[in-house]
């Protein structure tokens, strides 16, 4: 998940990845051109820079020979429920986690977080959660599946009427607005920003790491 600026040690750019979502955006050919499906459910992905952590020993190494434990967060997936007051997105991933010393049994904590973005600027909401990984003696490699929950209010994510129906309105071909579009209009274009939020989720990186996976 071009930067941008958020209440978090990140630049948060979005990474496209794949998704599959009790709540997804879709799109029909009409006779009237391409209709968009919007959905009071949010976007999820994974911001640029926080879907993979190193682990160095001792901490203040970042020499290869002071590898530790690299993990990945991959397989991404969201589950949206469009009812009531809130609607609430349950977002799962997979972390597939790496030790160099494959010596003894061993369980590394890493964190997580999950944001609630609204308009692409603007958070409102941030848990930190914990997943757990347990390497057995011998084994180098290990996966564990992690959960994170956001909820948006259903009328902050919900356009006025008057909003829909300038969005909406059927534009017959040879009329002085038929190829403008209603986007262009600023307090549309602003009016569905603000009722637009994405759910990122991500490792949760000191600044150390953060710079670490941005630079190298």
């Amino acid at each position: 998940m071009t930067a941008r600026k958020i209440a978090l040690p990140v630049a948060l750019a979005l990474v496209s990845i794949g998704l599959s979502s009790g709540c997804t955006q879709t799109g029909e050919v009409t006779l009237g051109g391409i209709t968009a499906i919007r959905t009071a459910c949010p976007a999820v992905a994974v911001p640029a820079g926080t879907g993979d952590i190193t682990l160095f020993n001792p901490a203040s190494s970042q020499d290869l020979s002071a590898l530790d434990v690299t993990a990945l967060m991959t397989d991404v997936r969201s589950a949206c429920t469009d009812v009531g007051e809130n609607v609430q997105t349950v977002v799962s991933f997979e972390v597939r986690a790496r030790r160099s010393n494959a010596q003894g049994a061993r369980d590394v904590t890493l964190p997580y977080f999950i944001t609630v973005v609204q308009g692409g600027t603007a958070v409102v909401a941030k848990r930190i959660g914990r997943v757990s990984v347990h390497f057995d003696d011998g084994q180098q490699r290990a996966t564990v599946t992690g959960q994170a929950t956001a909820n948006v209010l259903r009328s902050a994510a919900t356009l006025s009427r008057e909003i829909r129906k300038s969005l909406t309105r059927i534009r017959k071909a040879g009329a002085d607005d038929a190829a403008v579009d209603p986007l262009s209009r600023p307090e549309i274009r602003q009016a569905v920003q603000r009722a637009s939020f994405e759910a990122l989720v991500g490792f949760q990186l000191t600044d150390d790491q953060l710079k670490f996976n941005v630079t190298r």
